[in-house]
C-alpha cells in the first residue's frame, strides 16, 4: 500500500527534526486542489506543540516566506494536490527535482521556484507530499477518495511526530 512508503518516506525525513512546519497549499474552491489546507485545518484542531507550525499558504505560498524564514524550521513539508498521471487520490513523496514534471497550476508561484528561494539563504530540509486530485472543477469540498486520504496521510502525520 502506498502509505507505507509514504510513513517510512516521512519517518526518515523528520527523524532528527527540531522544528517543523507543514505548509499546505491549494486552492479550496476548487474540489481536490483544497487538500493542502483541508489537512492544515484539521492538524490545527488535532496538534499543538510547540515546535511545529502550520500555514495554510492557500493559493500563495509565497506570502509566508517571511514567517518561514522567521520561524526557521529545520524541516519543512509541502502538502498540495498534484497532477502525477497517478490514480485519483495517491499519495506520493515528490523529490524536488521531479518538480517540474508534476502538474500544478493553481499558484502564482510554482513549487520549484518557491523551494529555490527559500533554500537560498536556509538549510531548510523539504519534502514535498502530493495527492493525485479526483476533480479540480469549483466545489468547496473534496472527492471522497482524496478526503478518505487526507485524513489517513493526517494520522500517519500525527503519529510520527
Amino acid at each position: 500500500m502506498i502509505f507505507i512508503s509514504i510513513k517510512n518516506d516521512l519517518s526518515e525525513f523528520l527523524q532528527d527534526y527540531e522544528k517543523l512546519l507543514i505548509l499546505g497549499v491549494g486552492n479550496e474552491l476548487k474540489c481536490d486542489d483544497g487538500v493542502g489546507p483541508f489537512i492544515i485545518k484539521k492538524l490545527e484542531k488535532e496538534l499543538s506543540e510547540d515546535n511545529i507550525v502550520l500555514i495554510n499558504g492557500e493559493t500563495v505560498p509565497e506570502n509566508f516566506t517571511g514567517k518561514i524564514k522567521k520561524d526557521n524550521p529545520s524541516h519543512i513539508i509541502i502538502l498540495d494536490a498534484c497532477l502525477m498521471d497517478e490514480e485519483p487520490g495517491t499519495v506520493k513523496v515528490v523529490n524536488s527535482e521531479n518538480f517540474v514534471n508534476i502538474g500544478i497550476s493553481t499558484h502564482s508561484m510554482s513549487l520549484s521556484y518557491f523551494v529555490k528561494y527559500l533554500t537560498r539563504e536556509h538549510d531548510f530540509k523539504i519534502i514535498f507530499i502530493g495527492i493525485e486530485p479526483e476533480s479540480m472543477d469549483y466545489n468547496e469540498n473534496l472527492t471522497e477518495v482524496v478526503e478518505k486520504n487526507a485524513l489517513e496521510l493526517i494520522e500517519i502525520i500525527k503519529g510520527i511526530i
